[in-house]
């Protein structure tokens, strides 16, 4: 038998841990966290300052010391390769690399910071340039057509290579945009409006029928995308989709329309004291749901009261102006440039549910009754015929974030089954009917799915080590965590999940994305989490080896230390300095009950006369 992990040693990690996660919370008790930096960002919103700066009068310098901090930035956030990664943690991409060594040459710095240019130059030819970019989205033109629109502006990519993008297409009513057929995803309406606007602008098409109808669809396209700003000027709450669309329009001269002006001050106020810009604002709501979800119902309820009138407040109570959803869904964030989705939503109805007051006992208060209901509401209605739920929009397209997704609908799994494992009321009997086919459903496209080797690939999460930036071991663990609470837990799929995740496991005893990566404290969190949620033996080798590296990243105070696993739309990469904090707490949290729980039965088995050793004892 393999060596046993002490009980107290788990108890003192954890309490390390979530002492740590606590002192995270702002001052009004929910989470905000912080979003890694962004050469990325920063290049982007570099762009968008300058496209406006040559619009201005030469006396006006009011940009010109928030853009030369931006370059600094850049100049000394290079990889050794000469090319950026999307965070300073990052490898080097050629999207990344392209947009920084565009910059340098847009506000005129090639001759002050020589070196960087040239080796940026040399690394974006040894990649491929513009064909690698291409190729690296595929039919996804959501973040190609802006890349390469970047490099236009800067003039070091010709506009009748760029594809354009039917920004007319905008002009129809919200409910055709599912039959049209869009060729970017839901939530890059704004960079089709005004990026397909720049494009025609410096390029116009030949036929002279789509010359017309895209010349008389321009003012009204500029009007959909003065309808769906935010109204802090941030679209997404996101430094590029944001910059991507002011420097579009700054480019072609718009520089006083309203768009611009509050794409600017989004900007501007997003800035950070060094001159970068993160990937966006914050996670606000999601980072609270994930650390209310990791400690569940240890709060006292001086604590949950805040926390849970912060959550109810986040549910949007009215069609949302930018994707048409319908009231009931939670964004990412509490900010004005969040859209309602189908991770947060169910993070927030497990929180919710964890947050339920103490005066309720088995039941839910009235004060969660009607918003969970229509949060699950809201879940049901969104899910794809398939079985499987999408991010944000039902059957918007064939794009990855517009196809369900493995993680996502395994989340809302979880959240449908606690929901109806409460207590009903009469006139919750439809909606729960609809609930269990939902789940019934999902299950199936979660088997249908399932790869060869048992595992499951993530939609928002990867890993750069492993090829295609895949992660299936997040996914996996995501996943697996919906089958470990039904009666699906011994199913094939389920057995063939733990072995993938056993057999995955490095000899360090941590777990990087997939076999041989780097171990991570987010990873390894997480499938030491799900293998105990799942009922994996605590005294087995796989269990012991992930808790005893989980526990000296705790002890040495390393268990702090993110990694670059996020993805935020597609493949632009970050790290949330939550994450390593939230998932340690979830995984040695669940370890403690476990071995608590079956210290317990030993215990009691013990009195009763028969000969069991308590295997969750003291180390010797």
């Amino acid at each position: 038998m393999s060596e046993t992990v002490s009980y107290q040693r788990i108890q003192q990690a954890y309490q390390r841990a979530r002492t740590e996660l606590l002192s995270a919370r702002t001052e009004a008790g929910y989470w905000e966290g912080e979003l890694s930096t962004s050469a990325l960002s920063t290049a982007t919103a570099v762009m968008a300052l300058e496209m406006i700066r040559r619009h201005r009068p030469q006396d006006d310098h009011t940009l010109d010391t928030t853009i030369a901090q931006g370059i600094h930035w850049l100049a000394t956030h290079q990889n050794e390769d000469g090319g950026w990664g999307d965070t300073v943690k990052s490898i080097s991409n050629i999207s990344t690399s392209m947009l920084c060594h565009a910059v340098f040459h847009a506000t005129k710095n090639t001759e002050k910071f020589a070196a960087i240019v040239v080796n940026a130059k040399q690394y974006i030819d040894r990649i491929g340039g513009v064909e690698a970019v291409i190729a690296r989205y595929g039919k996804d033109k959501t973040f190609s057509v802006p890349i390469l629109t970047h490099c236009a502006l800067a003039g070091l990519v010709e506009w009748k290579t760029i594809p354009a993008l039917p920004f007319e297409l905008s002009c129809l009513p919200a409910q055709f945009y599912k039959t049209v057929r869009l060729p970017v995803v839901s939530y890059a309406l704004p960079a089709l409006i005004a990026i397909g606007q720049v494009r025609h602008h410096f390029c116009k098409p030949k036929n002279p029928i789509l010359r017309l109808i895209r010349n008389v669809s321009i003012q009204k396209s500029l009007q959909k995308l003065i309808s769906i700003q935010p109204s802090n000027g941030g679209f997404l709450e996101a430094a590029p989709l944001t910059s991507f669309v002011t420097m579009s329009l700054a480019g072609m001269g718009l520089v006083d329309h309203p768009v611009v002006q509050k794409g600017l001050q989004f900007l501007l106020d997003s800035v950070k004291p060094d001159g970068s810009w993160p990937i966006d604002t914050n996670l606000a709501t999601w980072t609270t749901t994930l650390s209310v979800n990791a400690i569940e119902g240890t709060l006292s309820e001086f604590e949950k009261a805040p926390i849970r009138q912060w959550l109810l407040n986040q549910q949007y109570k009215e069609m949302h102006p930018y994707t048409s959803a319908e009231p009931g869904g939670w964004a990412w964030t509490d900010l004005p440039g969040g859209v309602p989705d189908a991770d947060d939503t169910p993070g927030a109805i497990l929180a919710l549910l964890n947050l339920n007051s103490e005066e309720a006992e088995d039941q839910l208060s009235t004060e969660l009754r009607t918003p969970i209901y229509n949060g699950v509401k809201w879940l049901l209605d969104l899910q794809n015929s398939n079985g499987g739920w999408p991010t944000f929009c039902k059957g918007w397209g064939t794009l990855p974030f517009d196809q369900s997704a493995a993680d996502i609908s395994a989340h809302v799994i979880r959240a449908l089954q606690a929901w109806l494992n409460t207590e009903a009321t009469d006139d919750e009997t439809s909606l729960r009917k609809r609930a269990t086919r939902a789940v019934e459903r999902s299950f199936k496209y979660l088997a249908s799915v399932q790869r060869v080797d048992g595992s499951w690939l993530p939609l928002w999460f990867g890993n750069q080590h492993i090829d295609n930036d895949e992660n299936p071991v997040y996914g996996t663990a995501r996943v697996l965590a919906a089958y470990a609470t039904q009666e699906k837990q011994k199913s094939t799929q389920a057995t063939q999940a733990v072995e993938f995740l056993k057999t995955v496991q490095n000899t360090d005893g941590g777990w990087g994305g997939a076999k041989g990566a780097p171990s991570s404290v987010e990873e390894t969190a997480l499938a030491v989490d799900v293998l105990l949620l799942i009922g994996l033996d605590p005294e087995s080798t796989t269990i012991v080896k992930g808790l005893n590296w989980l526990l000296e990243q705790v002890e040495s105070g390393t268990f702090t230390e993110s990694t670059p696993i996020g993805f935020y739309f597609a493949k632009l990469w970050y790290f949330e300095q939550l994450y390593p904090i939230v998932f340690c707490v979830s995984a040695l949290h669940r370890a403690e009950m476990v071995l608590k729980k079956c210290a317990d039965a030993n215990l009691r088995s013990s009195l009763e006369g028969e000969d069991y050793r308590i295997i969750c004892a003291e180390e010797k």
